[in-house]
């Protein structure tokens, strides 16, 4: 499932965690726990990965994570507005300083013309920073959309850890 390109980005996020003495959680959805798995593969991640949480239907993401019933309504549940919430509802509910957030239409089916299969909305959230949030198209079938978004969300948290100015 990982690719040695994941392994050595789970190396580094863990190697940044560790030294910053700092703690990471993930709110999934279109991966249903695949970034959660890719962190705990890794032995001893219990020292810097917190918990995953696998908000899967809307009302989960509501309850676990305190999106707006309301919010996913109007903006639907692939969306900035509830990635945004779902990685700031998990930062304010775990004892971490980063959480990663997605939420997606892996496929085949759920798509529509406003947002075909492969839309993807990620959100990385750091303690007392406006999460940053950004949308991806990805290509190809269910396996391949849901290990991009791995891989995106990894490597976007790998660069802002190890970005100079934090």
């Amino acid at each position: 499932m990982l690719q040695p390109d994941d392994n050595e980005l789970i190396h580094r996020i863990a190697l940044a965690l560790i030294q910053r003495r700092e703690r990471m959680a993930t709110a999934e959805s279109c991966t249903g726990g695949l970034i959660a798995a890719a962190c705990t593969s890794l032995s001893g991640s219990s020292e810097w990965f917190e918990r995953g949480v696998v908000s899967y239907s809307n009302q989960s993401k509501t309850e676990l994570l305190g999106v707006p019933s309301a919010l996913i309504e109007l903006y639907g549940s692939v969306s900035a507005e509830v990635a945004s919430h779902m990685a700031r509802g998990l930062l304010a509910h775990a004892p971490v300083d980063w959480t990663l957030a997605v939420t997606g239409i892996a496929g085949p089916t759920g798509g529509s013309e406003g947002k075909p299969v492969g839309t993807v909305w990620l959100a990385l959230a750091r303690a007392g920073q406006p999460p940053k949030v950004w949308k991806e198209l990805f290509a190809g079938d269910r396996h391949a959309v849901r290990m991009a978004t791995v891989r995106a969300g990894l490597m976007a948290l790998c660069e802002a850890l190890e970005e100079k100015d934090l």
